[in-house]
């Protein structure tokens, strides 16, 4: 499969200063990169270059970036057709250049005007709404296939610009043009959809914090996020201001427009490095999009957590995490599914601590790619989101003993010298541990801080044989690393013998000291689909 055209789609810029200077940014952001701090052996600290992910896909997948003075200008100057040869290539949709002092007089209005009202007589006025940039996305998006040949385009969104394309996706494409023809389907456009800290949820604050935050943001400047009116943009038929129906979840994708399984969330949880509206957002958020709202709801689809702030220097869109999810979920060839199976908490006698004490599950996890300087996915109860074991039990998903942990994406494996040819190498670390109330209150009486009740690592080999073609259904390696005696590189843990398949799944029993917590028939099982990559390059 030959690659796909990727759009870049931008969040919220603020006020007509952040405007102009998003526009005055010709890649609207995503070029930007980052320098992190890390200890080398003699233990100083020297700095860590991260190039920023477009120019790591050009650098890693061979992407072009087609500018020639102006993208939009560039494509209408070309006969359809005539970028046949630049499917590989980076598209960044600027809907904000029409808003911005920059190109234009100032407005007649102030932007936010034309960003938050959605009257119907202001749908074709200066300024913008969110329904007016998603008709721009589809439009962009047809130009983009045209003049390529591409059959599709991945789109890529960071926050607001997440919501412009579901609304594309779920209304624009799904709505006749204004001359009554039928456009293209959403899903006949886009192959995968990759959103960056994104309000599916919408953003919700505390109450009695809104007028804080729109001091801070601009005026209205909460009204396009709230959960209500999300209705209106994301549903074919509706208009603004329209009541949803009892039970609608802003955070469902319909599954008949377009696949879950081909979108993935990428969500931060790091509210201390972000503006004021950490204050009055809570902890639980990446400073503005609360952890629960940054994800789709849909069981399918797809989701990282990543300890990242929404935007600014140490955000998820520059972010070393946030490319390597990106370039996986994109051109990775494996996907491989993770879950606890088995489970049976309440039979262990663990809680023992009295009828009056309230007693719950929960598990830290680290995911983590051989090669790789980052960690792809942490759900730790430090970063506000641990996986709550006591809770999917009691679930419908749960009724089974299968506890979702995480979700891998893995390139595919290379042939050539290394460690493990023919085969992608990734750890799982695990942490479960108990978390005690007693009349609403924490209770540490047995509690001794950062010990887990059981800690250990999974390491995972997912390939062939060495020696094998790399071809046919690939198998799965796998061992504990307590079992591990020395150092992992002169004493490699994986077996000779790949895991046996259980019915759909691969399983690896859970060692002793997990079972006597988490039942004596646990295990850990490993559901691994081959995807077809878009692009080369591979885990080794």
């Amino acid at each position: 499969m030959s690659k796909l055209p990727i759009v870049y789609v931008r969040g919220y810029a603020g006020p007509t200063t952040g405007i102009d200077s998003a526009v005055d940014d010709p890649f609207y952001g995503f070029n930007s990169g980052g320098t992190h701090v890390r200890v080398n052996g003699d233990g100083d600290p020297e700095f860590y270059q991260f190039e920023g992910p477009m120019l790591r896909l050009m650098m890693d997948e061979g992407y072009q970036l087609l500018v020639r003075g102006g993208q939009d200008a560039y494509l209408n100057s070309v006969p359809d057709g005539g970028l046949s040869n630049a499917q590989a290539s980076i598209w960044v949709y600027r809907f904000y250049d029409t808003a911005a002092d920059t190109f234009t007089a100032p407005a007649k209005r102030p932007f936010l005007d034309g960003l938050f009202h959605h009257a119907e007589a202001e749908v074709s006025a200066p300024g913008f709404n969110v329904e007016g940039a998603a008709t721009g996305l589809y439009d962009f998006i047809k130009e983009i296939l045209a003049k390529t040949g591409a059959p599709k385009v991945n789109l890529v969104a960071h926050s607001m610009g997440g919501l412009i394309a579901r609304c594309m996706l779920q209304k624009i494409s799904q709505t006749p043009d204004p001359g009554g023809q039928p456009r293209t389907p959403g899903a006949e456009l886009v192959d995968r959809f990759f959103t960056y800290a994104t309000p599916h949820g919408g953003i919700v604050f505390t109450a009695g914090a809104i007028n804080q935050l729109e001091q801070v943001v601009g005026p209205a400047g909460s009204e396009i996020f709230a959960p209500h009116n999300m209705y209106g943009y994301l549903t074919k038929g509706a208009n603004w201001g329209d009541a949803p129906p009892q039970g609608w979840d802003p955070r469902v994708v319909p599954a008949e427009i377009f696949d879950p399984d081909r979108i993935f969330c990428l969500v931060g949880t790091d509210p201390q490095d972000y503006g004021l509206s950490r204050v009055v957002i809570g902890p639980q958020s990446d400073g503005l999009v609360r952890i629960q709202d940054a994800q789709l709801t849909n069981p399918d689809t797809h989701r990282a957590y990543v300890y990242r702030s929404h935007s600014g220097r140490y955000g998820i869109v520059n972010s070393e995490e946030g490319y390597q999810n990106l370039r996986r979920f994109l051109f990775g060839g494996y996907q491989v599914a993770i879950r606890f199976g088995a489970l049976d908490i309440a039979s262990t006698g663990a809680d023992t601590a009295g009828a009056d004490a309230s007693a719950a599950w929960q598990a830290d996890l680290r995911m983590s790619v051989r090669g790789l300087p980052v960690v792809m996915d942490e759900q730790l109860a430090a970063h506000y989101c641990p996986i709550q074991l006591t809770g999917e039990l009691a679930a419908d998903a749960g009724q089974d003993g299968l506890v979702p942990l995480t979700d891998v994406f893995l390139l595919p494996p290379g042939a050539g010298p290394g460690p493990t040819p023919n085969r992608c190498r990734f750890a799982l670390q695990l942490r479960v541990f108990r978390v005690l109330e007693r009349n609403g209150l924490f209770d540490f009486t047995y509690h001794l801080e950062q010990v887990a009740d059981w800690d250990d690592t999974l390491i995972a080999d997912i390939g062939y044989p060495d020696g094998a073609p790399t071809t046919g259904e690939p198998q799965v390696w796998a061992a504990w690393n307590s079992a591990v005696s020395g150092v992992l590189a002169a004493n490699d843990p994986i077996r000779d013998e790949p895991l046996q398949l259980a019915g759909s799944r691969y399983e690896i029993p859970l060692p002793e000291t997990a079972r006597a917590i988490l039942g004596g028939g646990s295990t850990l099982s490993f559901t691994v689909n081959q995807r077809p990559p878009s692009g080369a390059g591979g885990d080794s």
